[in-house]
């Protein structure tokens, strides 16, 4: 998810994070598929630009525990590169893949630029702009699965992430989120206080190394 702009927007676009705009072409071998993954450091992207680790936790999760993502509707949120959502359709899952509209472009090149030599197994996936608890009216609650990897950072974003998953998962979607657990934006609290007042959540992965949790939630 793209984050900077003015105090009163709480999904600032630029973070400031590079000074410089250049791009990063990465090779991910990740549950038998490999994909190819533009980085676009710059360009008032902030932390739409990486991978961060935690999607790679979370794509790991999905295959180590063999969660079927075959034929499942399933929206990821704060998508960034796309990584986690475009494995998902790789592997043959409908997918739609969200975040704020400056990170579109980034993502749907990646989409692009991964799409099998035959053709989506399912759909090819779709990319739409979502600001979670503005439009997330204007999405459907028939979701298999909601996918989020390392967008819990910012506070003031917390209740509108909450408001924003318990629309799409009103008729029973489950959520799988990877973190990495900054105490410094208050991620902890996210998963005890914030969340847990819509959602019974359970931690279902821990990798002390990298300080990243995995945790499954559906709605109360």
């Amino acid at each position: 998810m793209a984050c900077g702009g003015d105090e009163e927007d709480p999904f600032p676009a630029d973070d400031c994070l590079f000074a410089e705009t250049f791009s990063l072409d990465s090779v991910f071998h990740l549950m038998g598929e490999e994909l190819r993954i533009n980085q676009v450091f710059g360009a008032d992207l902030g932390v739409a630009a990486p991978v961060w680790e935690a999607a790679l936790h979370l794509c790991r999760y999905l295959e180590d525990e063999s969660v079927e993502l075959r034929g499942r509707r399933i929206i990821e949120l704060g998508a960034g590169t796309g990584l986690v959502g475009i494995l998902a359709a790789r592997l043959g899952a409908e997918v739609t893949l969200t975040d704020l509209p400056l990170a579109l472009p980034q993502l749907q090149a990646n989409v692009s630029a991964n799409t099998p030599s035959d053709g989506w197994p399912s759909v090819p996936p779709t990319v739409l702009p979502l600001s979670w608890g503005r439009d997330h009216l204007n999405f459907p609650s028939d979701w298999d699965l909601v996918l989020c990897a390392d967008i819990i950072y910012l506070p003031e974003t917390y209740p509108l992430l909450v408001e924003t998953l318990a629309h799409l998962c009103r008729n029973g979607a489950e959520v799988y989120l990877s973190s990495k657990m900054r105490k410094e934006h208050r991620t902890p609290s996210f998963y005890e206080e914030f969340l847990p007042s819509r959602f019974n959540v359970e931690l279902v992965c821990h990798d002390d190394k990298q300080n990243n949790n995995v945790y499954r939630a559906s709605l109360q």
